[in-house]
Order: C-alpha cells, then structure tokens, then sequence
C-alpha cells in the first residue's frame, strides 16, 4: 500500500542509501535470494528519530525477506518474478519501480505506467491507498537516464502479513 510504502522507500533513498538509487536497488532487489515479507523500519536507518517516530507511531519491527519457504515438491524455492499478469495471482495490488528521478507508483486496478512520486518528496506526505488516487498514464514517459545507467527496475513492496495501524496513515 502506498501509504506504508512509499514512506519507507522515500526516507530509505533520503537516509540509509545517501540518495543513491543503485545502492537502495542493489540491497531492495538484487541481494535478496526471493522476495520481501515485508519492509521494516530498519529500512529508516540513519533519518531523524523524530520523523521515524512520526511514520511508526514509535514502533519498531524488521524487514523480513521469503528466504524460509518450502515448495511442495522439496525444491529451493526461486526469486519472484512480478509482472501485469502475475501481478493477480500473488496478490500485489500496487507495484513500484525505481527511477533516477523517483518512484513509479503503479496500481494494479489500472496496469501499465503510473505516476512518478520525485524521490525528494516529503515521506511524511499522507499518501492514499485508493487507486483511483493513482491512475495509470497514457503516454509513456522516457526517463532521463545515462548511458550507462540500468534499466528502471521494479522495487521491492510484497504487501505486509498483518496491518501495522502504527505505520500507516
């Protein structure tokens, strides 16, 4: 959900990464073995106690990653791939993508590309959970990158296992 979300990526990238989009992507998405549990407060290392406490309501709990699955036939278990037609079937209702200017916010109620939240964007904005609140665009914008910059990458968001009342708005 964008209002538990997007706190965090935006005070992670403001923080604990030091505004660099590669190092947030490189601990988010391609040092984890699966997936994302769920997306802690560690993740708000290093910002001001005062608007940690403003986003956590004081609580404290982990990012936990999906490293302890067992698959029914024994198998290691393998990264999660989400797409517009898997996106259903694991039940991920938003999708976030990491750009050098910002994060796309996609709601899975309207696929395709969704609007850009800039990556200096106060992270104590109450943001909504409705998806109307974040339509798809029509037009496919073209972000600025380098040419030696990766594609946009999606971001880590699987939806919590249980409400954090605390953390949401």
């Amino acid at each position: 959900m964008p209002s538990h979300h997007l706190p965090l990526l935006l005070v992670a990238y403001q923080y604990r990464f030091g505004r660099d989009v590669e190092a947030m992507a490189q601990h988010l998405i391609d040092d984890i073995a699966v997936g994302w549990d769920e997306l802690g407060t560690d993740l708000l290392d290093g910002a001001p106690p005062t608007l940690v406490a403003a986003l956590t309501g004081g609580e404290h709990w982990p990012s936990r990653t999906l490293d302890h699955l067992i698959t029914p036939d024994g198998s290691p278990p393998v990264r999660m791939t989400v797409t517009a037609t898997t996106a259903g079937e694991l039940g991920m209702p938003w999708g976030y993508i990491l750009h050098p200017q910002g994060i796309e916010v996609i709601s899975m109620a309207h696929t395709g590309a969704g609007p850009l939240v800039a990556w200096d964007t106060d992270p104590s904005t109450p943001f909504s959970d409705h998806p109307a609140h974040w339509p798809a665009i029509t037009t496919r914008r073209t972000p600025n990158t380098s040419r030696t910059a990766r594609p946009p990458r999606p971001a880590a968001g699987a939806a919590p296992t249980g409400p954090r009342t605390a953390a949401r708005r």
